[in-house]
């Protein structure tokens, strides 16, 4: 068919679309509704998806996030300065864009009401981009942070609300009541991760060297180190880790393993497994509804055919015609119903839901809406091919005996 058949027949389409306004408006609503169901059902769950992921990753890292440890194996740990510098040495050797140090220890801070031995985190400026750090007020730390005579903490929401909540804007100071008292300026505020958690902090690796390390009887605590590494590198770069921690340090069990949520495998899969399912249903009674009409109506529109055939029409233009009356039909009803889908997934009531206690808010999916464009222009390319076949027979004297 040429080009300017296939325009002509657009046209035609288009002309019967406004003929029987009532009949379309009727057919289109239900398409509307389905495809909006259809986007709405994948985007929600995509949203949802990306949300849960960004929720492990706060807890576990990123895929793939490297764990490496070394303990000695005669339990007699004395000094962590040859293995934090190792660590530094792996992270140089690999060109590892993103790692972090992970200490987690105690450090006793003066609040208004009495010193209290908050869980502190020793960490690097990476290791917020690598746990999506999700801060309510300030900033994470920076490469200057480092250089601080007064030590930068960020601390959650249940410390911040203990210090009496002071405004960020002029370096609030908590002391850290150590052998020789020293001041450090609250920089970034943490979202509790559970309601009643307790007080806690996190500190640079660096700064708690200089102010906090040697103080207390965690001196000793052996260093953790995180790598944010591509998954496709993750398995032999941990066997080629584990090989050069054992030739530095013999006396030492060393252990690198992935931490991730992803390192078994997706455990999201069953989520879109459980959509596709939905979403093929919503598309089945969409298509369903729409053929039923679409035969009834050509029935009703053997008088008109046969007297368009007794004109020259042919059989091509005749297909071509009542197809893409439905094409065009529910091209239109998909992009109303992904309007409102869109609508739907921008309520506040239902982003509060899907984004709670998250750094980042999921986008709609542009995959959802493309898939609901895809399916209302398939739906009626399949309604409208059985009744284009039936047209297509339609004969001359057909519009007489009707």
């Amino acid at each position: 068919m040429s080009l300017s058949g296939i325009a002509g027949s657009l046209v035609e389409a288009w002309a019967e679309l406004r003929t029987h306004k009532t009949r379309v408006l009727l057919a289109l609503i239900g398409v509307a509704l389905s495809v909006a169901s259809l986007t709405t059902v994948v985007a929600l769950a995509d949203m949802s998806r990306e949300a849960m992921e960004q929720g492990e990753e706060v807890s576990s890292g990123r895929p793939a996030t490297l764990n490496v440890s070394a303990y000695p194996m005669d339990g007699n740990f004395s000094d962590p300065a040859p293995l934090r510098q190792a660590y530094g040495s792996l992270v140089d050797r690999y060109s590892v864009e993103y790692a972090s140090l992970n200490l987690r220890t105690t450090v006793p801070f003066q609040f208004p009401d009495g010193v209290l031995q908050a869980e502190t985190s020793v960490v690097d400026a990476d290791y917020g981009v690598m746990r999506r750090v999700n801060l309510t007020a300030g900033s994470w730390f920076s490469e200057t942070d480092a250089q601080r005579l007064a030590p930068a903490v960020i601390v959650n929401e249940a410390f911040y609300a203990r210090l009496g909540s002071p405004d960020l804007a002029v370096d609030p100071v908590v002391q850290i009541s150590t052998g020789a008292p020293l001041d450090a300026v609250v920089t970034g505020v943490r979202r509790n991760l559970w309601p009643d958690e307790p007080p806690s902090a996190y500190m640079l690796s660096d700064a708690y060297d200089r102010a906090v390390a040697g103080s207390g009887p965690d001196t000793n605590t052996v260093p953790m180190l995180e790598l944010w590494v591509p998954e496709g590198i993750a398995e032999p770069l941990q066997a080629a880790i584990v090989s050069d921690l054992s030739a530095q340090f013999p006396a030492m069990q060393v252990d690198v393993y992935r931490a991730d949520y992803a390192a078994y495998g997706d455990p999201f899969g069953g989520i879109q497994l459980v959509v596709g399912g939905i979403a093929g249903l919503v598309l089945l009674l969409g298509a369903v509804g729409l053929l039923n009409i679409s035969m009834v109506t050509v029935k009703y529109r053997v008088r008109e055919i046969g007297i368009r055939r007794s004109f020259g029409a042919t059989s091509g233009r005749i297909f071509f015609g009542v197809m893409l009356e439905s094409v065009v039909a529910t091209f239109v009803a998909g992009l109303v119903g992904v309007m409102a889908a869109i609508a739907v997934a921008k309520l506040p009531v239902v982003q509060r839901q899907i984004a709670f206690g998250i750094a980042e808010l999921p986008p709609f999916p542009i995959e959802a809406a493309l898939l609901g464009l895809g399916a209302a222009t398939a739906v009626g390319a399949l309604a409208g091919l059985i009744p284009a076949l039936v047209a297509v027979r339609v004969k001359v004297i057909d519009a007489i005996r009707f």
